[in-house]
């Protein structure tokens, strides 16, 4: 199975998060000598430090490759040039793949773009719930939004897509995968994420501008503003 997909995972001072991202995927059932491309981009010794323990620790379970990183879109657009294997995960460092057989029921779909609901902290579940009945209406209206924290990809149809923009800085995610012709919800309690984006920004927040991104999806302008996302 290791030669049917490739792992991408943007990072950039992730900590001990990179390192649990890594351990959860080690443990995938069926997966052993899975490549891994982690497009770095971290300046924090100790996040560093952390990155090369992984890679050292799991050099027998995973083919783990580092390369240089940016902003999340061109991470994943870097990282997604380098793979030549059937399918594509889009990966983010604090997801963590509790359920060791989700990777094997993901593929099991066998379709363009297949995505996962999220568990997280307490206290925050409501908002992945609220986004889970969100995603359920926009995918059956006909504009797919998979989180890029969890992107399993057709790598020929993600390329139909056109990729990852590198220009874009904010829901480079939302530009992707709405351009899916077919996304599946995989329906698992096996996904965790951790919750720093809504500590961080707040919900309503995150909600105004998942709304404002709704109706600039043709406007690729929109998406190369960072909306002060990473202030």
């Amino acid at each position: 199975m290791e030669e049917k997909i490739t792992i991408v995972i943007p990072c950039k001072n992730e900590m001990d998060n990179i390192y649990e991202c890594i351990g959860f995927i080690a443990k995938q059932v069926g997966f052993n000598g899975i490549k891994v491309i982690i497009a770095d981009t971290s300046n924090s010794a100790d996040s560093l430090e952390w990155l090369y323990k992984a890679k050292l620790h799991f050099r027998n379970q995973l083919d783990i490759k580092i390369i240089e990183g940016g902003f999340p879109a061109k991470a994943r657009l870097e990282g997604s040039k380098l793979v030549t294997t059937p399918y594509i995960l889009f990966l983010d460092a604090d997801i963590m793949l509790q359920n060791k057989f989700v990777l094997l029921e993901c593929l099991a779909y066998n379709t363009d773009l297949v995505t996962v609901p999220f568990q997280t902290e307490k206290g925050f579940n409501w908002i992945f719930r609220l986004f889970d009945i969100q995603q359920r209406i926009s995918n059956w209206i006909g504009t797919p939004f998979a989180i890029g924290g969890f992107q399993l990809w057709k790598t020929e149809a993600y390329w139909k897509t056109g990729g990852y923009d590198e220009t874009h800085l904010f829901a480079e995610d939302y530009w992707v995968s709405q351009k899916a012709e077919v996304m599946k919800i995989h329906n698992t309690k096996g996904v965790w994420t951790s919750a720093r984006r809504f500590k961080n920004k707040g919900f309503f927040y995150m909600a105004w501008l998942s709304i404002k991104c709704y109706f600039n999806r043709n406007n690729s302008e929109f998406f190369k503003q960072s909306h002060n996302y990473w202030n």
